[in-house]
């Protein structure tokens, strides 16, 4: 390293926001723009403060990084100026760095040894900001182009569903040389990188362009189609040798014992959350709109903050966001979790800081409706959490408040898989967790059906989707051929460490 003690002298500075008057009234990016001159300079700038630091945890599977990125190789090729090269670098572990730049929360960064001292010039390197400039460079360079594969096996793989999982599964497969068709439900690509994130944290335009560079790739394209019922599993085994399952876990958790739970303007947040990037997309007017509404987001996690920031942009006249559990400290609990693992600690996102009031151990006790079975408030109790034989039980502690609420969305996690044909005529049932079991080769108990992503862990994150993706393409090309070069980033059981 030119400046081994740069973190010592350089100021951490994270991207620069747009203000908030100006990004509520439009689904843009809420970052600023750049020049590409002034974006070089503060991100080579930010790269010089990754030390070398001996044991770069930032890239280690069980703490940092599922894919194994290899940051602070990236980071010295751009503090040198040596954009081209650091793409390279980071491509070689990640199908999709502009995905992962702007929707991944980062658990390299907090790996990072320099979180272990936080001060106003010290703290982790800029991991995440520095990963998306490199790939944005990378596009708007010409560097990233399409990788046709050398050679043609002759084997014909499915992957069903078009997410992060199934896109990184489908990319990997047809650079190894098969023919493979990727299978999505919906009427356009993505998945939850499509109907899921709101447009002002990924724009689809970033979406898009990476479709474009698969299909010149030789990747093709279903839309619109359900297998198991549009395209039956026997159907499936008669053309392709291996079908990969990408099919997320979209069953949303919901809680219809509460009272009223049955009145209008209540939903799960993903109703929410498709029919707004619907519109986004030119669908036409959302069909579940916060305009005019007192909202409330029961859920204290990423998804119930995306809908925070989506109806700050629909024009909500308020926005509540309920959690039953306490609220979480700004500063790591070395006994808790110590580092490297991922610490409990109050995470904030930009639509935080766009208004709305957060309260803490509270809870629903039942919604209340007008003469025309609309919502028009809830009534929430304080309550406390415990937990007995490893279940959780909430129990109201306080007097009961009642909330004006036109708009109620539940954001309380998901259930797993979605149940249905696909499943059962592959004689495949989900485990007590949702999801779907398979041995050490990604293979379930269906005979050359594998799975990755969201369908094998649960609800999860985007970088872990693409590892496992990786990892299952890797798997499905030894089944075909007896061996491959396809790297293999994670084991099935691999889990993140602050979860064991």
């Amino acid at each position: 390293m030119a400046d081994p003690q740069g973190f010592l002298h350089i100021v951490k500075k994270e991207a620069r926001k747009r203000p908030v008057a100006e990004r509520v009234h439009d689904w843009h990016e809420v970052y600023a723009p750049q020049s590409p001159a002034e974006r070089a300079a503060e991100v080579s700038e930010q790269a010089a403060r990754c030390m070398d630091c001996g044991i770069p945890f930032c890239h280690s599977g069980s703490a940092g990084c599922p894919l194994g990125n290899l940051i602070p190789e990236w980071n010295d090729l751009v503090r040198r100026g040596r954009w081209s090269a650091a793409s390279e670098r980071l491509h070689a572990t990640n199908n999709f760095p502009e995905f992962t730049g702007r929707v991944c929360p980062a658990p390299c960064e907090s790996a990072c040894v320099l979180a272990l001292a936080d001060t106003h010039t010290t703290g982790s390197v800029t991991i995440k900001r520095i990963e998306q400039a490199i790939a944005d460079v990378a596009w708007e360079s010409g560097t990233v182009v399409p990788k046709p594969p050398m050679i043609a096996t002759g084997r014909k793989v499915a992957v069903v569903g078009s997410g992060p999982a199934g896109l990184a599964a489908a990319q990997q497969l047809t650079r190894a040389g098969h023919d493979v068709t990727v299978y999505e439900r919906d009427d356009r690509l993505g998945g939850l990188l499509r109907y899921g994130i709101p447009e002002f944290k990924m724009e689809k335009a970033i979406l898009d362009q990476r479709l474009m560079q698969m299909r010149a790739e030789g990747t093709h394209f279903v839309t619109d189609c359900e297998v198991g019922v549009d395209l039956t599993v026997e159907q499936m085994r008669e053309n392709f040798d291996a079908v990969v399952l990408a099919i997320g876990a979209l069953r949303g958790r919901d809680n219809t014992t509460v009272e009223g739970r049955e009145l209008n303007g209540i939903h799960l947040a993903m109703e929410h959350l498709v029919t707004s990037n619907k519109e986004c997309e030119g669908d036409g007017p959302a069909t579940i709109t916060a305009k005019g509404k007192h909202v409330v987001i029961i859920g204290g996690g990423d998804t119930g903050a995306d809908c925070l920031g989506t109806a700050h942009r629909q024009g909500a006249l308020s926005v509540t966001q309920l959690d039953y559990n306490p609220e979480l400290p700004t500063d790591r609990d070395e006994a808790a979790t110590p580092w490297p693992a991922w610490p409990m600690v109050l995470r904030t996102s930009p639509a935080h800081a766009e208004g709305g009031v957060r309260r803490y151990q509270v809870a629903v006790q039942r919604f209340l409706g007008d003469a025309n079975g609309n919502v028009r408030s809830m009534v929430l109790a304080e309550v406390r959490v415990t937990r007995e034989d490893g279940k959780r039980i909430i129990t109201p502690v306080g007097e009961e408040i009642e909330l004006p609420c036109e708009l109620a969305l539940f954001a309380i996690g998901f259930e797993g898989v979605d149940l249905g044909p696909l499943l059962d005529d592959y004689g495949l049932s989900p485990t007590r967790r949702g999801s779907l079991s398979c041995g050490p080769d990604w293979q379930t108990t269906a005979p050359g059906v594998f799975v990755c992503g969201d369908a094998h862990r649960g609800a999860s994150l985007v970088v872990w989707a693409i590892a496992e993706g990786r990892s299952a393409a890797h798997a499905v090309d030894v089944y075909l051929t007896g061996a491959s070069d396809l790297p293999s980033p994670v084991h099935p059981t691999a889990l993140p460490l602050a979860v064991v």
